[in-house]
């Protein structure tokens, strides 16, 4: 006679699964929530992925190890004896009125 397949067994669902799950989400949440709920959703995602980049980034900075370290001491201590140099000129050309 008929033979049914069990939902989602072998693979993705096809399209009537879709509109079963879509009648169920409806019946749930209402037609008003669910453009609300993918939008937080694709927000909450967007966050996660901006999360994973800046762990990856801080990951791949701790493996570069030391010697990337160092290039960022050396050029930020270069940038502040520049920065004392140009506030010791300024304090030179100062006029002490007192």
């Amino acid at each position: 006679m008929f033979t049914s397949t069990p939902l989602f067994i072998g693979g993705l669902p096809g399209g009537m699964e879709w509109a079963v799950i879509l009648l169920i989400a409806v019946l749930l949440f209402g037609a008003n929530k669910i453009p609300k709920l993918a939008r937080s959703s694709g927000e909450a995602i967007g966050e996660f992925q901006k999360g994973r980049e800046e762990v990856e980034q801080e990951l791949q900075e701790m493996r570069d190890g030391p010697e990337a370290e160092g290039e960022t001491e050396t050029e930020s201590t270069e940038t502040e004896t520049s920065a004392d140099s140009t506030n010791a000129d300024t304090d030179s050309e100062t006029p002490s009125g007192n």
